[in-house]
């Protein structure tokens, strides 16, 4: 059997072959180490970059949060409000319910009261004028044209049954007033078939006389009789006197004038 050719490699060459194999051991273990390194460090950048990504993601994730919540908490506070207002707007409602209710049987009523104070107001009316007709004669165009403007105004249909019955009463008002009140006035005065202008002077319902505008006659209404009836010289200062008072130009004073007794009624 035949063996193999040995090599003798002098002394002299050892130590430069010993470099060159620790070099070469050296240069494997530095690729061996730089390898896991590099794959290392390559994998710190990749996770690097994705936590970066979720962090992008996570931010605009916040911002979309945020929007949502502002957007939520501002149709929170427009719900509340239109969740108000509808509370209120059926309270209205309601309560124009109960009014249109209340206007209903107002009407209902209305008609009602119509039918019956339609036959009240024409008493009244007729009632006015028959007092007129009885009471002492003075201002009697004025007050006879007011009963028969009311006459009239009773067939108007452009009138409404307010305004008809507030008439009926303001002239009832002013016959009240004269009851209360003294007063002068300048009229014609119709006796024996003639007709003289005289003052006339007016206290209450008490009293009503006259003067002739030259002073020289005085009298007084008659309720009795009916009629005028003249008056002593006695009574021409007094019934002076009182139309100085009744017309503002002197103050008031007690006058001394005959009175009419009062009447009986018959039931």
């Amino acid at each position: 059997m035949s063996k193999s050719p040995e090599i003798e490699v002098p002394h002299h060459c050892w130590p430069g072959m010993a470099a060159a194999v620790l070099a070469m051991i050296f240069s494997t273990v530095a690729g061996a180490i730089e390898d896991p390194l590099k794959a290392s460090i390559a994998t710190s950048t990749l996770n690097n970059q994705q936590e970066a990504k979720t962090q992008t993601r996570i931010e605009g994730l916040n911002d979309k949060t945020g929007i949502m919540l502002e957007e939520y908490q501002q149709l929170s506070r427009e719900l509340e409000v239109l969740q108000t207002y509808n509370t209120q707007l059926q309270k209205l409602v309601n309560s124009q319910q109960e009014e249109k209710q209340s206007i209903q049987e107002q009407m209902s009523n209305l008609e009602a009261t119509q039918r019956e104070i339609v036959p009240l107001m024409l008493r009244m009316v007729n009632s006015l004028q028959e007092f007129v007709a009885v009471d002492h004669p003075f201002l009697p165009e004025e007050r006879q044209l007011r009963v028969t403007q009311l006459q009239e105004l009773m067939d108007r249909a452009d009138v409404s049954i307010g305004e008809k019955y507030r008439r009926v009463l303001e002239a009832y008002q002013i016959e009240m007033e004269y009851g209360r009140t003294i007063e002068a006035y300048r009229g014609e005065l119709n006796t024996n078939n003639s007709t003289r202008t005289v003052d006339f002077l007016r206290i209450g319902r008490v009293g009503l006389y006259y003067q002739t505008l030259d002073r020289l006659e005085v009298g007084q209404w008659d309720t009795a009789a009916g009629g005028w009836q003249t008056l002593a010289d006695d009574y021409k200062l007094p019934i002076r006197k009182g139309l100085r008072i009744a017309r503002k130009q002197s103050a008031p004073d007690l006058l001394y004038l005959p009175v009419p007794t009062a009447q009986a009624v018959a039931p």
